[in-house]
């Protein structure tokens, strides 16, 4: 379990502190659920009626709700975004080992950067290029001269097809499929003849996937998803979509193949 004084925590968030730096902070929780350890924090003015029963060590608020303060605080100008970082310093997602497991099959003409983890049952093709410290879960499939950049992360089950590139420091969910066929057909008096996907899918740099959405490669021009993007569960992103930088895209968004989004956009599917 990590934890930090809350004057180092206070330090690192360029926040300013109010009451005792030695509080020792675990975790970081919700109001409701905060005891002792924790940290949680206040966004709204709404809420300053609850402090007086919250039972955290610490909390991150403005300036103007200051004067509620029942315990530590870190006044802050914009508490959500601190509480994303100080979430980041806290976190205790698992970190995977940093080891080849014995079941991974690697083909020989792939090329591991530094600190390479590679997940038990993954199939790492020829002509692949994985970064210093990418980390492939269990059982991924990563196809041939695809290229995955530094500090990357495909959860359990991602699949890869050939070709792809992946940039630095992104992260994609488990059962994601990026790469696979765009729906191209041909009408032929009746029959349908398939039109092979000829691009490929580039994403940029840090750039997160949310679990089991696709996104496909281009029919002749690539899929191309811009340094920044944040896609959500359950989309799909058909072929020769581009997407501009620092988009969002929430859950089950489909979006039709060559449709160009611009840059920091906001995408919603209906509720």
């Amino acid at each position: 379990m990590p934890s930090i004084r809350l004057a180092d925590l206070a330090e690192q968030l360029d926040a300013e502190l109010h009451g005792d730096g030695d509080i020792v902070i675990t975790g970081v929780a919700s109001m409701q659920s905060a005891t002792t350890g924790h940290i949680t924090f206040m966004v709204n003015p709404k809420y300053r009626e609850q402090l007086g029963l919250c039972q955290a060590s610490a909390v991150v608020m403005t300036q103007d709700d200051l004067p509620f303060a029942k315990s530590a605080a870190l006044v802050v100008k914009n508490p959500y975004l601190t509480y994303a970082r100080m979430a980041q310093i806290l976190d205790t997602t698992p970190q995977p080992a940093q080891n080849i497991a014995p079941s991974a099959v690697i083909d020989a003409t792939a090329t591991l950067g530094s600190n390479v983890s590679v997940g038990a049952n993954a199939v790492i093709e020829s002509g692949v290029q994985l970064g210093d410290n990418v980390v492939i879960g269990a059982g991924c499939f990563v196809g041939k001269n695809s290229k995955i950049g530094a500090s990357s992360r495909l959860w359990a089950n991602v699949t890869i097809y050939h070709d792809i590139q992946i940039g630095e420091n992104c992260l994609i969910q488990s059962s994601t499929v990026i790469g696979a066929d765009g729906f191209g057909y041909a009408n032929d008096r009746g029959n349908w003849v398939k039109i092979p996907q000829l691009g490929r899918v580039i994403i940029g740099d840090r750039v997160e996937i949310g679990a089991c959405t696709t996104i496909d490669r281009g029919a002749l021009d690539d899929t191309v998803i811009g340094n920044g993007v944040i896609i959500d569960n359950q989309c799909q992103i058909a072929h020769n979509v581009v997407i501009g930088d620092n988009t969002a895209v929430a859950g089950g968004v489909i979006m039709a193949g060559s449709l160009k989004i611009g840059r920091y956009c906001m995408i919603g599917a209906p509720a």
